[in-house]
């Protein structure tokens, strides 16, 4: 039997929580819920979630500092819910740790089509670490040769879920791991945003499904997020490079 899905609502509005956890009881969760952001990040501490839906107006602390001390304890995939479309709230979530930005209203079949393409690579992440830790003794060196892509002293290992610059450990979130490692797969050629949303979305690049303004823009944000961690300059890129008007690459290897 597969291991159970978990997940926590912090959202302040009750039929929206109650929505929320029925779309999640759905798609396979157990269901944690609260109205305060200081117990939200409690639930996360003590249940260790796969998924955290977040409310950004919430009545002790708002959403941005409940998703950084959320990032501080977990790597759970945040989707943040808020009625407020400006968006400078949508690149400050981002930046505080959130995965994804959803606004209100929402369509339950469209939230739960999004959660069950989270919990996909979810699942593939998780299988990737359990082999790894299976073949930790019998693998050695060909392993860690065969699932890992190096480029200007950045390491990136698919198996571990780990990556290092210049033989430091840099701490990531998952969405800006799946980009990061996309780049990297392309080896040079050019990923549009549109190509980047719709991976993480686990969908073909070329499927057709829509792509909003504030999905890319979501991109741009993550991208930003992952070059400051990573120490890289969009002026003299080592690792990730824009191509202006079309989208990213690779940087090329020096």
């Amino acid at each position: 039997m597969s291991e159970k899905r978990m997940a926590v609502i912090v959202e302040d509005d009750e039929d929206i929580r109650g929505l929320l956890e029925v779309v999640l009881q759905q798609s396979g969760f157990d269901v944690f819920s609260t109205e305060s952001g200081i117990n939200g990040v409690a639930l996360v501490a003590q249940h260790n979630p796969d998924l955290v839906t977040l409310d950004l107006g919430l009545p002790d602390i708002d959403g941005f500092e409940t998703a950084r001390r959320i990032r501080a304890v977990s790597d759970a995939h945040i989707v943040m819910l808020t009625a407020r479309t400006d968006e400078i709230d949508t690149v400050l979530g981002l930046e505080a740790g959130a995965d994804e930005y959803v606004t209100k209203p929402f369509r339950p079949r469209e939230l739960r089509a999004r959660v069950d393409a989270i919990m996909r690579r979810r699942g593939v992440r998780a299988q990737t670490l359990t082999q790894d830790r299976v073949n930790a003794e019998e693998a050695k060196t060909v392993e860690i040769q065969e699932t890992s892509q190096a480029l200007n002293g950045l390491t990136l290992n698919s198996a571990t879920y780990t990556v290092e610059v210049e033989g430091k450990p840099k701490s990531v979130t998952p969405t800006e791991f799946i980009l990061l490692e996309t780049l990297l797969d392309s080896a040079g050629h050019i990923r549009t945003k549109s190509d980047l949303v719709r991976r993480l979305r686990d969908e073909e690049s070329h499927s057709g499904t829509f792509v909003s303004a504030s999905d890319e823009r979501s991109v741009e944000v993550h991208l930003g997020n992952l070059r400051r961690k990573l120490g890289d300059s969009a002026a003299e890129p080592r690792w990730i490079e824009t191509v202006r008007g079309v989208g990213y690459r690779s940087a090329a290897k020096r």
